[in-house]
C-alpha cells in the first residue's frame, strides 16, 4: 500500500467521493515549516485527503505544501486532493460564514473546499480565535441562520459539500428539521474505546457520513491513552503481526466511517495506510465490541475554568452523547 489510488472512497449524500483515510493537520503550537514538510511527506506516501481548520493555523502551510506538490509533480493538480476546513465558534454567526470560508480559501490558495464543517455546535462572541473558550463569551447559536449561510457557500461553489463536527443526535435532529441541504458529514471523536454506537446508527439512518477524529485515542483528557493501553487491542495486534494503531484504524474502517489520523512521522504515516489488504475476524470484532467505553472530550474540556455560561444552557452546547 502506498499509492493514493488504493485508498477507497465513501460516496457522500452530496454525490462526492471522500477518501476513507485522511491526514489530520493540527499541531499545537503550530510550527509552519514542520507542518508543511509533514504534509508533503503525506502526499508522497499517498494521502489525498487533508483535514484542516481555521483554528489550527494549518491552512496556510497546507496550501503551500499543495502548491509545492504540484510544482514537484507529486500530484497533477489540486483536484486530486480532498480538503476539509472548518468554521470556528467565533465566526459561527450567519453574517460571518461567507467571509470565513473566503479567508480559508485564501489561506489554502484554492478556489474551493471539498467539505466545509461547522466545527462546534456553539457560538462565541466575534473576536480572535481563542482556546479554551471563555465561558462568558458563549452566546446562543443561530443554527438556522448559520446553516443557510453554509448552504449558500455550497450553492456558490465555494465548497462541494457542507457538514458539521461534534454534533450529537439531538443537535442533528434540530439541524435536519430546518436544512434544505442535509449535512454530508458529522466529524466526531470515535475509536474502539469510545465507539459511539447510538450516533453511528442514527447517522446511518439519516444518510450522514461519519468522520472519526482521535481514532487512536488522542486529543482527550484521558490519561493514559485508552487505545494504546487496551489489553484487548494489544492481544489482537500481537496475534496479527500489526500495531495497535492499525487494529484501531481497521476496526473503524469496518464500521463504515472515514478516518482522520494525525502523525508527522513518515513511517507511521505509511503504517496508518496499511489497513486495506487484511481484515479482522468475527471473533476479534466481537472482542473489540466488549471493550469498556471511556467517555472523553465533553464540552467542559473546551471551556475555561473561570466565568460562567450566562446565555446558554450547557446541554445546548454538549458535544458528546
Amino acid at each position: 500500500m502506498g499509492t493514493s489510488e488504493k485508498i477507497p472512497k465513501l460516496r457522500l449524500n452530496s454525490g462526492h467521493g471522500m477518501p476513507l483515510v485522511g491526514m489530520g493537520t493540527a499541531e499545537f503550537p503550530p510550527v509552519p515549516e514542520k507542518m508543511k514538510s509533514a504534509y508533503l511527506d503525506a502526499i508522497v506516501v499517498g494521502y489525498r485527503h487533508f483535514d484542516t481548520a481555521s483554528l489550527y493555523k494549518s491552512e496556510e502551510p497546507l496550501g503551500e505544501a499543495i502548491q509545492e506538490a504540484i510544482k514537484l509533480g507529486l500530484i497533477g493538480s489540486r483536484h486530486e486532493l480532498f480538503v476539509t476546513s472548518k468554521l470556528w465558534c467565533n465566526e459561527n454567526h450567519p453574517e460571518m460564514v461567507l467571509p470565513s470560508i473566503k479567508n480559508s480559501l485564501r489561506n489554502l490558495k484554492t478556489e474551493y473546499l471539498d467539505l466545509f464543517l461547522i466545527h462546534m455546535p456553539m457560538s462565541v462572541k466575534p473576536g480572535p480565535h481563542s482556546f479554551p473558550i471563555k465561558r462568558d463569551d458563549v452566546v446562543p447559536l443561530n443554527l438556522k441562520g448559520v446553516w443557510e449561510a453554509m448552504e449558500d457557500c455550497q450553492n456558490q461553489g465555494l465548497t462541494k459539500a457542507i457538514g458539521v463536527s461534534n454534533f450529537t443526535t439531538k443537535k442533528l435532529e434540530q439541524l435536519l428539521a430546518l436544512a434544505k441541504i442535509p449535512p454530508a458529514v458529522n466529524q466526531v471523536k470515535m475509536n474502539p474505546t469510545w465507539q459511539q454506537q447510538k450516533l453511528k446508527e442514527y447517522c446511518a439512518r439519516k444518510g450522514i457520513g461519519i468522520t472519526a477524529y482521535s481514532p487512536l485515542g488522542g486529543q482527550s483528557n484521558l490519561s493514559p491513552n485508552p487505545v494504546f493501553t487496551s489489553e484487548v487491542l494489544k492481544k489482537i495486534a500481537d496475534a496479527k503481526g500489526k500495531t495497535v494503531a492499525q487494529i484501531s484504524l481497521r476496526w473503524l474502517l469496518e464500521q463504515g466511517v472515514i478516518i482522520v489520523v494525525k502523525s508527522f512521522n513518515k513511517e507511521r504515516l505509511q503504517q496508518n495506510l496499511d489497513i486495506f489488504e487484511w481484515e479482522l475476524t468475527d471473533e476479534e470484532r466481537q472482542k473489540i465490541s466488549t471493550i469498556p467505553q471511556k467517555k472523553a472530550g465533553t464540552v467542559e474540556f473546551l471551556l475555561s475554568k473561570e466565568g460562567s455560561l450566562n446565555s446558554v444552557d450547557i446541554s445546548d452546547i454538549e458535544i458528546t452523547e
